[in-house]
């Protein structure tokens, strides 16, 4: 895969997650971040992959804490499609 299809891969999940996002700090997080994978050095797309799950996973605890069921959900599908995607673009140190 080339740099650039990785970055916008990571934009279009990143655009997700700004879709099931349940605050107006998370919602402008995920904009910080989806601008930083579009307009960054593509060799910052690894620390934008490990912040995104950061967050992505702050969401889902926050979800459930709330009992909104169905926000977990979809966020805990995010999480999951964007962990696959980062180990799959070796973007994470899995260890």
């Amino acid at each position: 895969m080339t740099q650039h299809y990785l970055a916008g891969e990571m934009s279009l999940l990143l655009g997700q997650l700004q879709a099931v996002a349940t605050s107006h700090a998370c919602v402008r997080d995920a904009a910080y971040l989806r601008r930083e994978a579009e307009t960054g050095p593509l060799t910052a797309l690894g620390s934008v992959a490990v912040r995104a799950l950061e967050l992505t996973n702050g969401l889902c605890w926050d979800s459930l804490s709330r009992g909104d069921t169905p926000a977990f959900a979809r966020q805990a599908a995010l999480c999951a499609e964007l962990h696959e995607f980062g180990t799959c673009a070796d973007l994470l140190d899995e260890e």
